[in-house]
């Protein structure tokens, strides 16, 4: 049976975090898969396992460290998950979400979300970055929206308006960057599947046709609920595998987490110049 998980469960584990640190985080970084590299560059960090906040959902996934990094990157107070929480592993939608709520009553303004994703468009490459302009939930269509049972209406409306998912100024600072730095930035729509298994050729061909450039396991249910509460959101997708649309090929989570040591150091170059440019 589904349970919803209240206002005053969110605020008891954003309390907790508060009482830990000194500093008022104004953005919140969730990393993805083979991503964990820019956590360990936070200066004066506070590392909060979630396995020590109460009834805070744990990591269970090869690659996600499972802790809040609380500290200064260029400047600015930020909070970084090392690690998310997937639907797939079992947890509900709520659960899922549960530290972009956290985010929220926490009073941070902003979002970068990260993740790991197969490339459906056929020129993208392993290795490249693509900022996300766009979002296909399809995790959503089949009613798992993350935001169903009750509204919390302190933070958001009943029906949040979501023309917009991913903040264009913040996308136009993430081109800008990535110009300065020499790295091609790849644009597209990213589609949201429940996982864990990877995508058949017809999956594939269907997401292509439906207008996808990338696809993965999580980001769409967290950017729903950031919205929801009126945060600005900014998206970007390593892609860790060329899709198989004819399956010909065999894609591994290894795979993914290898093709992160290429592509961290281009997400970490745009993040850290996003933060400073915000």
């Amino acid at each position: 049976m589904q349970t919803y998980i209240s206002l005053a469960q969110i605020d008891e584990i954003a309390q907790n975090i508060k009482s830990r640190i000194s500093i008022q985080p104004v953005v919140g970084i969730i990393l993805g898969s083979g991503l964990n590299g820019l956590a360990d560059s936070i200066r004066e960090a506070v590392h909060i396992p979630y396995s020590d906040l109460p009834n805070f959902p744990v990591s269970t996934v090869h690659g996600h460290v499972g802790r809040f990094v609380i500290g200064e990157l260029e400047g600015r107070p930020v909070l970084v998950m090392q690690g998310r929480i997937h639907y797939y592993e079992g947890y509900t939608m709520g659960e899922v979400t549960l530290p972009v709520r956290v985010m929220q009553r926490m009073g941070i303004p902003s979002m970068i979300v990260t993740n790991a994703a197969g490339g459906v468009h056929p020129e993208f490459e392993p290795g490249d970055v693509m900022l996300i302009t766009d979002q296909l939930n399809l995790m959503g269509m089949s009613g798992l929206n993350p935001l169903m049972g009750p509204n919390l209406d302190e933070i958001g409306p009943r029906f949040p308006d979501m023309s917009q998912p991913y903040d264009r100024v913040y996308c136009d600072l993430a081109r800008g960057v990535a110009k300065e730095n020499g790295i091609t930035l790849r644009e597209g729509v990213y589609a949201g599947l429940s996982g864990p298994s990877f995508e058949s050729p017809a999956d594939l061909r269907f997401l292509r046709n439906a207008g996808a450039d990338a696809v993965g396991m999580s980001t769409v249910p967290e950017v729903i609920i950031a919205r929801h509460g009126n945060m600005r959101v900014l998206g970007l997708s390593g892609i860790s595998n060329k899709a198989n649309l004819d399956g010909s090929t065999i894609t591994t989570h290894e795979e993914v987490i290898e093709a992160g040591r290429v592509i961290t150091p281009k997400v970490e170059k745009i993040i850290r110049g996003v933060l400073r440019g915000l």
